[in-house]
């Protein structure tokens, strides 16, 4: 759902890359790549650099450091989601894409059985923190982002948002 908003020669951060399949699924399209997980090891190749980390605890990044910012279930897992969204404003550059993916909450009631009938493995409901899907859209729009896409898919479990940078005051007049 999310590889489509990331354009040609973004550079891309992606939080909570994992095992980096965003990142090679985009990578001969961008320019460059950053992404931050707790649980990789960190390397830096041609044009992909992956750190170890928290986001947004990991070292600072400059300001308008990127044109695209990916986090696919990511928000639900964040203890401060307002201070993440302002993080995000400050280093994505003017007119710079955010792609969200959030489950719905009762997506974890569904994972807890699943987990209880032994039919999945190694699941973390519990450090979703309650995350209320609906909290999106005002979460990103008060940090300064405009909503550009809004979807649900997997059978209404799982939502896609896309923000846009605002453009800076002096860049409207």
């Amino acid at each position: 759902m999310a590889i489509s908003f990331v354009r040609s020669g973004d550079r891309l951060l992606d939080v909570g890359c994992y095992d980096r399949s965003l990142i090679d699924r985009v990578l001969p399209r961008i320019e460059s790549a950053v992404g931050v997980d707790i649980d990789v090891s960190p390397s830096v190749d041609d044009r992909v650099e992956i750190r170890q980390g928290h986001f947004p605890d990991v070292p600072r990044f400059q300001d308008s450091s990127f044109d695209c910012i990916t986090m696919l279930a990511v928000l639900e897992h964040v203890d401060d989601p307002p201070a993440l969204a302002m993080e995000c404003a400050r280093i994505l550059a003017q007119k710079g894409r955010l792609i969200l993916t959030v489950p719905h909450p009762a997506v974890d009631t569904v994972l807890d059985a699943l987990m209880f009938l032994g039919l999945v493995d190694g699941m973390s409901t519990e450090e979703h923190h309650g995350f209320d899907v609906r909290q999106t859209q005002e979460i990103f729009e008060d940090a300064g982002f405009l909503l550009s896409q809004k979807r649900m898919f997997q059978l209404g479990l799982n939502r896609l948002f896309v923000f846009e940078k605002a453009a800076e005051q002096s860049e409207m007049t």
